[in-house]
């Protein structure tokens, strides 16, 4: 056994435990906490399947903004942990077939992925490589970014338009003016002068009675 499969057991079996525990643990911090735990270890998991692009976006995205939003609401909410408990037994067996169900979809999925995989090692062998397969000789983030860039800039173009529109949308959504929350009109502001601002007044000496 080399090094990698070592660390690919010990990162598996990290991460197996804090997936448990994330729907094992009584307190919804520790749950937050141990979700963070097992993005880490699916990361390093992808770091040793040289898939760094999804490593790195996985602990940026997820773990270093969801996350911690996540767990500061948990933090701030007052949750009743006896009320979120009442009803678990009744909904595991529909959780559980759920459970089951996304379990043999992925399992279909990677045994499809494996069949696939090695027909394109057979197509490698017995003819020229095309520039999808030749793009998977490339660092992970690099043929990823010429695939994006190349074949698929017209949906990344379309996907940033709809996403800046999104944002538009939902700012003009909830951006409403209160009469009671005082606002600075920062054109008035750049507009005054010191004349309309400051009056001199000459005012004449006095001296002591």
């Amino acid at each position: 056994m080399d090094v990698q499969t070592l660390l690919f057991y010990a990162f598996s079996a990290v991460l197996l435990f804090a997936a448990l525990r994330v729907i094992t643990a009584r307190n919804p911090v520790h749950s937050a906490l141990y979700l963070v735990l097992s993005f880490f270890q699916m990361a390093a998991i992808w770091l040793l399947l040289r898939a760094e692009f999804l490593a790195i976006v996985l602990v940026l995205v997820y773990v270093g903004a969801v996350m911690v939003l996540f767990l500061f609401v948990v933090m701030m909410l007052d949750i009743n942990l006896d009320t979120l408990r009442r009803g678990f037994w009744r909904y595991f067996p529909a959780a559980a077939l759920v459970g089951v169900i996304i379990v043999l979809e992925m399992a279909a999925v990677l045994m499809q992925g494996f069949q696939i995989g090695g027909m394109t090692r057979s197509a490698q062998v017995g003819g020229a490589m095309s520039p999808e397969v030749a793009a998977t000789q490339a660092p992970n983030t690099e043929a990823l970014g010429t695939l994006l860039y190349t074949h698929y800039l017209f949906a990344v173009e379309a996907a940033a338009v709809i996403l800046l529109v999104a944002i538009i949308a939902a700012i003009a959504l909830t951006l409403r003016r209160r009469k009671d929350v005082r606002r600075v009109a920062v054109a008035d502001q750049l507009k005054a002068r010191r004349d309309d601002r400051v009056r001199l007044v000459s005012m004449p000496a006095q001296g002591k009675e």
